[in-house]
């Protein structure tokens, strides 16, 4: 059988870095992990309640955590700011406070930063939130498949490949579908590639989507 690895953590040391950086005594490091968790389900939820979600995408590609002894930085990479920076520095700033009350920080000084991707359809997280947002609407699977991968053709990627598993269609028997468009040199480590695992529930059930996008060769 096919021995399957996330490509992400494969990549770990050449093209893909982490997305927290911290260090911790042995002792401590599960609190440390934990409270990674909890800053990124606060920001998620914090964004999901306040924003007028329209096609269903958050737009959070990523989330980034650097840990100081008197500082936490935290930087959130969005597809599409805007819907945040409505009335931007109130909202950032009320985003402070909601993850402060979470996290109980003590000494420490939070600092959030939001920055923009270039091409926010080039990125898997954001990419599988759109496939889940039509797959909601019960747009037919195919279709939600090749649209995908038309708007990352507008972003310049390499390649990509979709996989939907689960009950399709409302399917009595799950299996699951794929598709694929340019290259994905999966075994090969210095292939910069983005991997994004998405659940979303439909009213058959829960469908998984897998989202694999070539970047660039280094």
């Amino acid at each position: 059988m096919g021995q399957k690895i996330n490509p992400l953590g494969f990549r770990l040391g050449t093209t893909q870095d982490h997305h927290s950086i911290w260090f911790a005594q042995p002792k401590n490091y599960s609190e440390g992990l934990q409270e990674d968790q909890k800053i990124r389900n606060c920001i998620r939820n914090y964004i999901q309640k306040n924003m007028k979600i329209t096609s269903g995408v958050e737009g959070i590609a990523w989330i980034r955590i650097q840990k100081q002894i008197d500082m936490i930085q935290v930087i959130i990479s969005m597809g599409f700011p805007k819907l945040l920076i409505e009335g931007r520095p109130k909202r950032i700033e009320e985003l402070q406070l909601n993850v402060q009350k979470e996290l109980n920080c003590g000494n420490r000084k939070l600092n959030i930063a939001i920055t923009r991707i270039a091409n926010p359809y080039g990125n898997p997280k954001i990419l599988a939130e759109f496939i889940a947002g039509q797959l909601k609407n019960r747009v037919s699977f195919r279709k939600a498949m090749k649209k995908a991968i038309e708007l990352t053709e507008e972003a310049n990627t390499k390649g990509i490949q979709v996989q939907i598993a689960g009950r399709l269609d409302g399917k009595e028997i799950a299996r699951a579908e794929w598709i694929r468009e340019g290259r994905v040199p999966l075994q090969t480590i210095r292939a910069k590639i983005d991997y994004c695992f998405y659940t979303v529930r439909t009213i058959y059930g829960v469908l998984g989507i897998k989202i694999w996008i070539f970047v660039d060769e280094e």
